[in-house]
């Protein structure tokens, strides 16, 4: 891995500079759904950029009713997993940006104790998005806590 490529790992501020807290107070001051879809799609804005050769079939999130891909880097020095995801849709890439600020950056066995479920009720996210979104979400999930299970 370059190291240009390493920083397209580490220079986000999802999971930094923008904390779970941060998203939790951002729902909690908005008050109807759709203001809340806006703020979801303004965190997909924030992803990092994702190379477009890597959107290829190996790095695709099956179970996604739009596109995901997927990718992740274990840094060897703090052993932390660093992860990009894309999506061809808005709101899914906002959702791949709550999942970034929630698990990325962490170690494998961090990672794989944070109550990721428990955020998305808190949220009330898996009511206000459609089931195939849900399903989605969770196939994120699935696949970036095989990846921690890998390396534990």
């Amino acid at each position: 891995m370059t190291a240009e490529t390493t920083a397209d790992f580490t220079s986000t501020e999802l999971g930094t500079e923008i904390t779970t807290e941060d998203v939790r107070d951002g729902f909690e001051l908005l008050d109807d759904w759709e203001e809340r879809y806006g703020y979801i799609m303004d965190l997909g804005n924030k992803l990092p950029p994702f190379p477009e050769a890597e959107k290829r079939e190996e790095n695709y999130v099956h179970g996604c009713q739009s596109q995901v891909w997927l990718l992740h880097w274990k840094d060897p020095e703090s052993g932390r997993l660093y992860l990009l995801i894309d999506s061809d849709a808005m709101i899914v890439r906002g959702l791949a940006a709550i999942i970034m600020i929630a698990l990325n950056g962490r170690t494998p066995e961090d990672l794989l104790a944070v109550d990721i479920e428990g955020l998305f009720e808190e949220l009330d996210l898996m009511r206000h998005i459609s089931p195939t979104r849900g399903n989605g979400l969770r196939a994120m999930v699935e696949q970036i806590r095989h990846t921690a299970q890998r390396y534990t």
